[in-house]
């Protein structure tokens, strides 16, 4: 285990390459943090490095910097297919970030080229791109990688080119396993050569993350890295100069404290957490209307091609508002983050320490802040003992505007709003039903009349959770959902639509009547009787054979049964013969 001290570049027991510290003195890192200043030296003199460190210290450049060096250092220089390094990340958002941080490096190193693998693009544009520019660092997902490996009917032996490499990086590698990578790392690892050096850098160290650490890693130095001036006994997981704050509040109050709180840190930037992709869609729309003059975007897992540019445009602004998931959680780095806040506390307590790291990077101040509901209130004395995470307590702020009203009258205008406001609370009872810590998050105390009234729903929608239970606290709208409309003209022509054909089969049915098919192309109807036909020749054909295996399988018994008797004695060889002749003729006559 090594002791880790902070230090200038310049002190490095290994002298960087000019163009390398350049680099970082633009960034502006005049000083290395621990992470940096332990493992930099390490990694490039040949040894292999399993990195533990809180999130936001500087992880990045603990390995971009050696394997560039260990590249540059190469006595044969790569081809333009040899892959060199590798690096591993379990979200297409980290895989941009490295790569755009990356890519301040190796404009002065013209001889190196670097490709992004990940989801949400068109795999054969990424071998096609492969054999046309090359890859000598490649930044990926484990999916993507993995996929990339499999292509060599598309003219790509990925295989091949990765006998040359020198680096592998796992990076967050406990989320990597989280999410369920490990079969695809498996895989990634059997078609790489023994002989590189490899850096695996993670927030926790968990079990999976040491089977990887055996499995990957020949003989690997460990690095732990705690907050300066935090001692031993303390892990403390989140930065120093992060301020954690809790507030607690009534399921129907809490949309109203968020948009608050929003209106009166208009000029900062925040980022905000809810539990399902649902609930970002609804209440990422709803901030729009109640925020103004505020830039509000959106990004949630079920997005597939809209992430990349969403996450790329969000870091470049001074002030703005990100509504989001846990996808954004972990080694995220979007600079200036003001405040992380948690509308919905996380499935898990080290999700919640990863949230709430999205701020306060690098030896930056900044402040979270968690919503919770009365019944969750001992949530923060878990978090203290459980995460080394101590929260104060933020009062709720005077004078809130209620916007649910408006909310509810934006639902009974637009059917979208509406069904995104079903959706958002269907997907956020099954996920608290889902919570790790259920002795503090229990579906049984939930309010659920009050978590209605706080999504401004029009009616409770039918779902197990609340079968057979009664809700006097809830009073639905007394309105026909059905004559709500969508504002989306097209949309509502098609629903128009559906409904007349609905109302048609509710009618047939009604009268007894098969619902009215609309015929086919004549081309269509003939086809299909000509299909008709040919299986019911078919039938008929297999029916025949298997009459004529059953009377095969009829004389063969009657045979066997006269032979039987002939042993016993009970009948002559006479008998036998003409019983068995007998029955042979009557065969031939039916045929």
């Amino acid at each position: 285990m090594e002791s880790v001290t902070e230090g200038t570049w310049e002190s490095l027991p290994v002298q960087l390459n000019a163009f390398i510290l350049e680099t970082v003195h633009d960034l502006g890192f005049t000083h290395m943090t621990p992470v940096q200043s332990a493992t930099i030296p390490l990694f490039m003199n040949n040894k292999d490095v399993v990195a533990e460190a809180i999130t936001g210290s500087g992880k990045t450049l603990a390995f971009v910097i050696p394997l560039l060096e260990i590249l540059v250092k190469r006595e044969e220089k790569l081809k333009k297919k040899q892959v060199g390094a590798i690096i591993i990340t379990p979200t297409r958002e980290l895989a941009i970030q490295i790569d755009g941080v990356l890519k301040h490096f190796t404009k002065h190193f013209p001889q190196f080229s670097q490709i992004l693998w990940i989801g949400g693009s068109n795999p054969i544009d990424d071998v096609e791109k492969f054999k046309e520019h090359g890859g000598n660092i490649i930044i990926a997902t484990p999916g993507r990688l993995e996929d990339m490996f499999r292509r060599r009917g598309d003219g790509l032996d990925l295989s091949a080119c990765v006998k040359t490499l020198d680096v592998l990086v796992l990076d967050e590698a406990d989320r990597l396993l989280d999410m369920g990578f490990e079969a695809s790392l498996n895989t990634i690892l059997g078609y790489l050569p023994k002989q590189r050096r490899t850096g695996l850098f993670s927030a926790t160290q968990t079990q999976e993350v040491e089977n990887l650490v055996r499995a990957g890693l020949r003989n690997p130095v460990r690095i732990t890295v705690k907050e300066k001036g935090v001692s031993a006994s303390n892990t403390q997981k989140t930065p120093a100069r992060l301020q954690n704050y809790y507030m607690t509040c009534r399921a129907d109050q809490k949309f109203n404290q968020l948009v608050t709180f929003l209106r009166q840190h208009k000029q900062e930037k925040h980022l905000i957490f809810f539990s399902t992709c649902a609930s970002v869609e609804y209440f990422g729309k709803a901030l729009e209307a109640f925020v103004k003059n505020t830039r509000i975007m959106c990004i949630h897992g079920k997005m597939k091609h809209k992430r990349n540019k969403i996450f790329s445009e969000f870091r470049q602004l001074k002030s703005g508002i990100l509504v989001c998931t846990d996808v954004m959680a972990r080694g995220i780095d979007i600079p200036e983050v003001n405040w992380v806040l948690q509308f919905d506390p996380p499935s898990s307590a080290s999700a919640f320490v990863h949230r709430c790291g999205r701020t306060a990077r690098i030896g930056n101040f900044g402040s979270a802040l968690v919503f919770l509901l009365p019944m969750e209130e001992s949530y923060v004395s878990f978090l203290s003992i459980n995460q080394k995470c101590p929260l104060q307590e933020m009062k709720l702020l005077k004078e809130p505007v209620d916007v649910l009203p408006k909310l509810k009258a934006m639902a009974m205008t637009d059917r979208a709003v509406f069904e995104r406001g079903m959706r958002a609370f269907v997907s956020t009872v099954q996920a608290y039903a889902k919570h790790e810590c259920n002795l503090i998050f229990r579906i049984k105390d939930l309010d659920f009349a009050g978590l209605a009234r706080g999504f401004a729903l029009l009616k409770l929608p039918k779902m197990p959770e609340l079968k057979g239970k009664f809700f006097p606290e809830f009073k639905p709208e007394n309105i026909d959902i059905d004559m709500i409309s969508y504002k989306d003209k097209n949309r509502e022509v098609q629903r128009q639509k559906m409904l007349i054909d609905k109302q048609k089969a509710e009618k047939h049915h009604s009268e007894g009547r098969k619902p009215f098919v609309k015929n086919k192309a004549w081309s269509k109807q003939k086809t299909k009787k000509e299909r008709k036909k040919k299986s019911a020749l078919k039938r008929r054909r297999e029916e025949e054979c298997d009459k004529d295996d059953d009377s095969d399988l009829d004389e063969l018994l009657k045979d066997t049964r006269l032979l039987k008797k002939l042993k016993r004695g009970k009948i002559s060889e006479e008998d036998f013969e003409k019983q068995v002749m007998s029955g042979h003729r009557l065969e031939q006559l039916a045929v």
